[in-house]
């Protein structure tokens, strides 16, 4: 369990995904690009692969993203948040409003 203060500190926001494509020599990460609102896209890498045969399925979907993570590097390649997903037994899916929404909404 987390206390509510802690769960406050997550910062989500609303991310259009720009690009997706296979990190070369890994099965399972894709790297995005995603508006966030910002001044510059982020790249996120995310070991999402196999849910996603065809990433490029993916480009113009509005998905929530952790944005107050610290850059992690991953396969040379920096990773700066996380987008969130629902994940059951045998699938994996992207979440996101029901209609186009600015990028950079905050979800609380």
């Amino acid at each position: 369990m987390i206390t509510f203060d802690e769960f406050k500190k997550a910062e989500i926001k609303i991310g259009k995904i720009l690009s997706a494509e296979r990190v070369p020599d890994s099965d399972k990460l894709i790297k995005f690009m995603i508006d966030l609102g910002e001044e510059a896209p982020r790249q996120i890498l995310s070991g999402i692969a196999e849910y996603y045969q065809d990433p490029t399925v993916l480009i113009g979907k509005q998905v929530p993203v952790l944005t107050n993570l610290p850059t992690r590097t991953i396969r040379g390649f920096d990773s700066q948040g996380m987008v969130l997903y629902a994940v059951g037994e045998g699938f994996l899916t992207t979440i996101g409003p029901d209609h186009e929404i600015p990028v950079g909404t905050n979800v609380h």
